[in-house]
């Protein structure tokens, strides 16, 4: 083999240790791979010219070729890593960071105000013996509307704007259906709250198109007006406190007769007359009344043997005044500001 090739192999292993020695950056390391074995790099060359040497010495030059250039990968290799370190320490005491101080705690997630009252409403009616039952979202009208008194022709329709998919087929606007079904399929005693999503054509500041109702029924010999107030005497004072006051007020429903809504001394006022209860010191919370007859006839109960009452609230209603809140779109906006108050 050539003694010069030889040589300029010598000469290039020293250089480029001698550069490697020197380098201080990455950036510097990067040069010197480039410079010696990138593709014009001197080593790359080398290994071009040996096909002008003879067949003998092209296989002892290739091998020494080779080594030098294993060697400077080798070599390169190890600066990189060395800086790497280097340049970690380095912003590790330039940063300053105290390992001993606390993390950064995430913001933790809670249910939405909506579920905590409706989980509230379950369990007080759960204490008094209660269980919860539910139904198809998606409701026959036969349930929605007829099987409650409330034929195809009858005013009270118009209480309702009703989501239509078909004549016969309805998002149902209150969980009244839960109710028949539950009377369809079981006799009497009966002690059941029927919570869920309801829609109906409405929305302003006190009305959404999808909200929630708890809606409950007690069905059994000898049941009367008595048991209905004092039920919903009990739950107005677990949910706003023993000192609050209610009255029952006559009003009509299809499906009950008698028929009461349940006001509440005004919470903003403590029923002393203001602007949320237009001066009269009462809030709305909830209708009731007792099972109409003609409703037990329809699921195949004998109104002459077992009576009966059923009450309804919406979820939200019962939020806002809990809370204080003035706006029912405040429950669906998602606004952080407003949800991490509870």
């Amino acid at each position: 083999m050539s003694p010069d090739f030889q040589e300029t192999l010598q000469s290039i292993r020293k250089q480029a240790e001698a550069e490697l020695s020197k380098a201080s950056t990455e950036e510097e390391v990067s040069q010197i791979r480039v410079a010696y074995l990138g593709r014009s790099g001197r080593i790359t060359s080398m290994l071009r010219s040996l096909r002008e040497l003879s067949t003998n010495d092209r296989r002892e030059a290739g091998n020494m070729a080779n080594a030098l250039k294993a060697d400077l990968e080798r070599a390169i290799r190890e600066v990189q890593i060395r800086l790497s370190e280097q340049e970690k320490e380095k912003v590790l005491l330039q940063g300053r960071i105290d390992v001993t101080l606390p993390g950064t705690l995430l913001p933790r997630g809670s249910l939405h105000p909506i579920s905590q009252v409706l989980a509230e409403i379950v369990e007080i009616f759960a204490r008094m013996g209660f269980q919860a039952a539910e139904g198809p979202q998606v409701e026959l009208d036969y349930y929605n509307f007829e099987a409650l008194n409330i034929p195809r022709d009858h005013p009270a329709r118009e209480m309702h704007d009703t989501f239509y998919f078909s004549e016969d087929v309805v998002l149902r606007t209150h969980t009244s259906p839960v109710q028949i079904r539950v009377m369809e399929r079981l006799q009497p005693p009966i002690q059941i709250i029927a919570p869920g999503v309801v829609y109906r054509r409405d929305s302003d500041i006190s009305h959404t198109p999808m909200f929630h109702q708890v809606e409950g029924l007690m069905v059994d010999e000898e049941v009367s007006f008595a048991h209905l107030k004092g039920v919903l005497t009990v739950f107005v004072q677990e949910m706003f406190g023993e000192a609050t006051r209610l009255r029952f007020r006559p009003s009509f429903f299809p499906f009950t007769e008698p028929s009461a809504e349940v006001d509440i001394a005004c919470v903003m006022c403590d029923g002393e007359g203001c602007r949320v209860c237009g001066s009269t010191g009462w809030l709305e919370i909830l209708g009731s009344g007792m099972v109409d007859p003609e409703v037990f006839r329809i699921v195949g109960y004998d109104p002459d043997r077992v009576t009966g009452f059923a009450f309804g609230m919406g979820i939200e209603r019962i939020a806002m005044l809990k809370f204080g809140i003035n706006d029912i779109r405040l429950f669906f906006t998602n606004d952080l500001r407003f949800l991490t108050q509870f």
